[in-house]
């Protein structure tokens, strides 16, 4: 498993450091030798690989970091006797494709199942007694209270794969943060000393279970017109709610911009509060203003995502 499809996460100038990126969105371009196109996977937008850097005009392009593109090509060169399957968005996009590389892989038909986090779980094949994750890392740095809980349970899912019936099993992950609490209780298959070390620093940052959430996004083409809101909103919510309610931001959503519009983001963490929904309404009724038509909003109660 490795959860990033595309051959290459960037490409990059020796020469002046200038990374390739979306002309829509704040984020890299990745690389797909298949279709030789760079690709944001956030608005769709590609363009041909680049011969010259966009800056310097320099020839000394290099693409870093690994896709599952790239592994499949570095397995092929290890295994090359082995037949292997590569599973992500882009080998499933037609109709029947999921199913029909499931039950190849089931028949035997293949040696090395390869994929994102689509094949992490639910999948039952007796014969499979290796597990190999690669970059365990990719979501456990995110800027979201739940990225070790997701790195938790998506490698104790993988590792479920391995040794399902009288073969033993074996599973190999490979990470830069070995002493992380989520990749040492994932290893020891420990789902209660997780939780339990979990749940201490939740309640200790005050995050759910023990609190409530509310996110605020705004979202505008203009950044300065943006902010000028999200601090307006913040005034408001200042006036109507009470000390009860910590209110974190107004910021940057991780990734600021995207579509060509920026991204500012307001979280609200209570755990009693009577004037929530009276503060909110008169957020929705400051966005229907006239000046205010190509202002986009989203109030999500108990966000699953901050990034």
């Amino acid at each position: 498993m490795l959860n990033r499809r595309g051959y290459s996460s960037f490409v990059m100038c020796r020469e002046c450091g200038t990374v390739d990126t979306c002309p829509n969105c704040d984020i890299s371009l990745t690389l797909h030798m298949d279709t030789k196109t760079m690709n944001c996977h956030y608005c769709g937008f590609n363009k041909g690989i680049p011969r010259h850097c966009p800056n310097c005009k320099s020839k000394s392009i290099r693409y870093y970091g690994t896709g599952t593109q790239k592994a499949a090509d570095e397995l092929a060169l290890l295994f090359p006797e082995a037949k292997i399957l590569r599973m992500d968005v882009d080998t499933t996009r037609k109709k029947g494709s999921h199913e029909r590389l499931l039950t190849d892989f089931g028949a035997g038909k293949a040696d090395i199942l390869l994929g994102t986090q689509m094949i992490a779980k639910g999948l039952d094949f007796p014969n499979v007694t290796l597990v190999g994750v690669l970059n365990a890392d990719t979501a456990l740095n995110l800027p979201d209270f739940r990225s070790s809980e997701r790195t938790f349970q998506l490698l104790t899912q993988v590792a479920g794969r391995a040794g399902r019936a009288d073969k033993e099993g074996k599973v190999y992950i490979q990470t830069y943060n070995p002493n992380h609490y989520a990749i040492r209780f994932a290893k020891q298959q420990d789902y209660e000393g997780f939780y339990t070390y979990e749940m201490n620093l939740r309640r200790t940052l005050g995050y759910p279970p023990f609190y409530y959430t509310v996110g605020i996004t705004l979202s505008h083409k203009q950044e300065e017109f943006v902010l000028k809101k999200s601090y307006q909103i913040l005034q408001l919510l200042k006036e109507e709610l009470t000390d009860q309610v910590k209110i974190l931001g107004p910021t940057p959503r991780p990734i600021a911009r995207t579509h060509n519009l920026y991204h500012y983001q307001i979280l609200l963490k209570y755990r009693f509060e009577n004037q929530l929904e009276t503060a909110l309404n008169k957020v929705l009724d400051l966005t229907q203003q006239v000046e205010n038509k190509d202002l986009r909003l989203i109030i999500d109660n108990e966000p699953q995502n901050f990034n």
